[in-house]
């Protein structure tokens, strides 16, 4: 590895496959610049027992160095985040010359060092443990964007003994400034096998729908779905026109400017992993083609019926709405709005005023909230002088005007 810091050419690279070789990674970032070396790095933990896993663990890890500072800048730039197997790389510097591993420690004994002190550095973690046994490797996991401890770490030893003694003697030490937590490191639960999926063939899927649909359905992304990952993991099949995202129901509509480029993407993208979770893709229904219900864009029924880009459709405000019939049913409008009208008025014997909804002599003045028969009415008693304001007797109203 490099061992100038100010020109580092260096790069970490994570969250790889397990089946990722150095080859691999030799190809794509050598798109980039020349590359010196690569090697990835397999974090095999040990069990309960502290005996270390037969297989490496779920996610490996490399480190790729380039001759010249400016091909690992534009590599960083552009290989973070990319999509390789299915799975989001996450490349960034390498932090220092210590981060680059001095032999293989897949077969030795990892503990775990928790609760560590925030200002807590590598070399004293690895001084505090040196007692116990040779140590192969020591490292403090940092946030990779502030380089801040994360308040953890691990520690490797060569032998079983050390790595038991050192767990049973260093758990609740003091360390700095807080006591720590030992125990056996252990292994995170690898990542769920993909079922197999059927080929598609490019043809049939081409020939499933109209010559001018260049919209993808892509669902089964329950988790971290987002416009920014559908972009990385639909952009190399042709130019994206728009991409919805729907992430409560965990599915997208990507949009092509060209139908050959949407066909290639359901083809090659079905059934492979993103993020994680194996992805379903097929045809998206374009908003113009006949549909018979706008449940179609919740998904499709998995037979090869398209699913629909749609808008829900804006609500016509009330008082833009038509109303015909009768005026029982004019009033069921009124009713409709929040306010109460009895079915006394069809029996009242007087005229409508179509115009504002109400009885004839009313005028215009809305009344709401009267939960009392109309025949009731007319029989309040009011004393001289004084006008109705819809308040007596516990009632909200409006003023009725002087005649």
């Amino acid at each position: 590895m490099d061992m100038d810091e100010s020109n580092p050419k260096t790069l970490y690279v994570g969250n790889l496959d397990p089946s990722v070789t150095e080859s691999l990674i030799l190809a794509l970032f050598g798109q980039i610049g020349p590359c010196k070396s690569c090697k990835i790095i397999y974090e095999t933990m040990t069990n309960a027992r502290g005996d270390p896993a037969a297989e490496p663990g779920a996610d490996p890890y490399c480190f790729v160095e380039f001759y010249e500072h400016k091909d690992a800048a534009a590599a960083l730039s552009a290989m973070n985040k990319r999509m390789c197997m299915g799975r989001e790389m996450k490349v960034n510097w390498a932090t220092s010359p210590s981060s680059a591993p001095k032999q293989d420690t897949s077969k030795h004994y990892h503990i775990f060092v928790g609760d560590l002190s925030m200002d807590m550095e590598q070399q004293q973690l690895k001084e505090a443990f040196q007692p116990f046994g040779e140590i192969s490797d020591c490292k403090i996991i940092k946030d990779p964007q502030t380089l801040k401890s994360k308040g953890y770490g691990f520690v490797s030893f060569v032998k079983k003994v050390d790595a038991e003694n050192a767990i049973q003697s260093m758990n609740g030490q003091w360390l700095g400034s807080r006591p720590i937590r030992t125990n056996w490191a252990t292994r995170k639960p690898p990542a769920p096998v993909p079922k197999e999926v059927k080929q598609l063939s490019y043809d049939e899927v081409y020939s499933q729908s109209s010559s001018t649909n260049c919209t993808v359905y892509c669902g089964g992304l329950t988790q971290n779905l987002t416009e920014e990952l559908m972009r990385q993991t639909f952009t190399q099949f042709g130019q994206i026109q728009e991409i919805r995202v729907f992430k409560d129901k965990g599915y997208s509509f990507i949009r092509f400017s060209e139908k050959q480029a949407a066909a290639q993407a359901i083809c090659q993208v079905n059934g492979t992993m993103v993020a994680e979770q194996q992805v379903k893709c097929s045809w998206g229904k374009e908003s113009n083609e006949p549909s018979q219900t706008n449940s179609s864009a919740g998904g499709g029924s998995g037979n090869g019926t398209p699913h629909q880009m749609v808008s829900q459709p804006s609500q016509q405000p009330p008082s833009q709405q038509q109303y015909s019939g009768s005026p029982g049913s004019y009033g069921q409008y009124y009713a409709n709005m929040g306010y109460w009208y009895p079915g006394a008025y069809q029996n009242m014997g007087q005229g409508y005023n179509m115009q504002s909804g109400y009885p004839a002599g009313y005028g215009s003045y809305p009344y709401s909230g009267m939960n009392m028969p109309m025949q009731q009415w007319g029989q309040m008693q009011m004393p001289p002088g004084q006008q109705f304001n819809g308040q007596q007797q516990g009632m909200m109203g409006y003023q009725m005007p002087q005649e």
